[in-house]
C-alpha cells in the first residue's frame, strides 16, 4: 500500500506516534500540478501533514485547511483534508527551480522561505473554526509544525516530513507525528530525542523498505510499540464541481457579471486544486444575473425636524 497511516503508542501509553506513507499521493499531485522537484518536496510535505492530521478528524464533514505563507519564491502553499481522508493541495508557483543546499539536497527552506507564518485552520462543526497562527521557524515545514503543536495546542512534538524525488517521480513519501503524553517523563524525552536522531530521513527509511510499524519502532526505541489504530487509507482527490464553480462565481456579483459577459461572452474557471476546467455560457451567465438579487444601495432617509 502506497498511501497508508497507522497510529502506535509506544512507552507504556506515554507517547503517541502516528507514521504516514503519502508516496502515490504526493505523486498524484505532482502530476496534476506539473511540480518541480522542489515545489513536489514542499507541496509533498504539507500534503503529508495534512494526511497525518487528518486521521484524528471524526466526522467525514469535518476538514482542516493547512496554509503557509512564506517569503521565497514558492508562495503561497495550501493542503486540505476532510474527514473522509480526501486530501488536495495548491502550491503559488509550482516551476520554483532552485539550486540544492550545501548538503546536495532540495532546498525547500529557500523555496518556501523563513519569514512568514503558518496557519491552521479546523472546521469541526462547532460555531466557529479554530484558527491557529504561528511564525514560520525554517520554511523546512516539518521545524515549522513542530513549533505550531508546541505553541498553539501545547503539546511537546516531534514532527518529521519527507519527500524522496528522483527522474521518475516520487520514490518515496512520508511523516511522522511523535507527541508526549502529559505523564511523558523527562528521561523518555530524552530517549526519543537520541531515536529520532539515530533513524535518519523518513524518506530514507520507507525508501529502503522499512514499515511504518519499523519506523515506529526505530524513532522511539521502544520494541513493544502497539498498534492501536491501522488500515486509515488517504488519496488526493479534489471535491469541485460545477455546482461549486458556478455558486463561487456568483458571488462575485452582478457588475463583474455583466462586465465577463460584455468582454468575453461566457465565463472560464479553473479549480486551483486539480486544475479542471468548468465553461459558464452566455446564457447561464444572463441567467445567474438575472436571479442575482439587486445590489445593495445606499438609502437616504430626510432629517428629522
Amino acid at each position: 500500500m502506497k498511501n497508508e497511516i497507522k497510529k502506535f503508542l509506544a512507552y507504556n501509553g506515554r507517547v503517541s506516534i502516528t507514521c504516514a506513507m503519502t508516496t502515490e499521493l504526493v505523486d498524484e499531485a505532482r502530476k496534476i500540478h506539473d511540480l518541480t522537484p522542489v515545489s513536489t518536496a514542499a507541496l509533498g510535505r504539507l500534503l503529508t501533514m495534512a494526511t497525518i492530521m487528518g486521521s484524528d478528524l471524526k466526522d467525514e464533514e469535518d476538514n482542516i485547511t493547512l496554509q503557509i505563507k512564506g517569503n521565497g519564491p514558492i508562495g503561497t502553499m495550501v493542503a486540505v483534508v476532510n474527514g473522509d481522508m480526501k486530501v488536495k493541495g495548491t502550491v503559488g508557483n509550482p516551476y520554483v527551480d532552485i539550486p540544492l543546499n550545501e548538503f546536495g539536497k532540495l532546498d525547500v527552506g529557500m523555496a518556501v522561505g523563513n519569514d512568514g507564518f503558518l496557519n491552521v485552520i479546523k472546521d469541526l462543526g462547532l460555531k466557529k473554526p479554530y484558527i491557529g497562527i504561528v511564525p514560520l521557524s525554517s520554511g523546512e515545514i516539518a521545524e515549522d509544525f513542530a513549533r505550531y503543536f508546541t505553541e498553539s495546542e501545547q503539546t511537546k512534538s516531534a514532527v518529521a516530513l519527507g519527500v524522496l524525488v528522483n527522474k521518475d517521480g516520487v520514490k518515496s513519501a512520508g511523516g511522522y507525528l511523535v507527541s508526549a503524553m502529559p505523564d511523558a517523563t523527562d528521561e523518555d524525552i530524552t530517549n526519543l530525542e537520541k531515536n529520532i536522531f539515530e533513524a535518519g530521513a523518513i524518506s530514507r527509511m520507507l525508501d529502503e523498505g522499512l514499515s511504518l510499524y519499523e519506523i515506529a519502532r526505530k524513532i522511539t526505541g521502544d520494541k513493544d510499540v502497539k498498534i492501536i489504530q491501522e488500515n486509515i487509507d488517504a488519496k488526493y482527490e479534489c471535491d469541485c464541481s460545477e455546482e461549486k464553480m458556478k455558486k463561487a462565481l456568483s458571488t462575485i456579483g452582478k457588475k463583474q457579471l455583466k462586465e465577463i459577459l460584455e468582454e468575453d461572452g461566457k465565463a472560464e474557471m479553473t479549480c486551483h486544486f486539480c486544475n479542471k476546467k468548468y465553461t459558464v455560457s452566455k446564457e447561464e451567465l444572463e441567467n445567474m444575473i438575472k436571479n442575482l438579487k439587486e445590489e445593495n444601495k445606499i438609502i437616504e432617509f430626510p432629517n428629522k425636524k
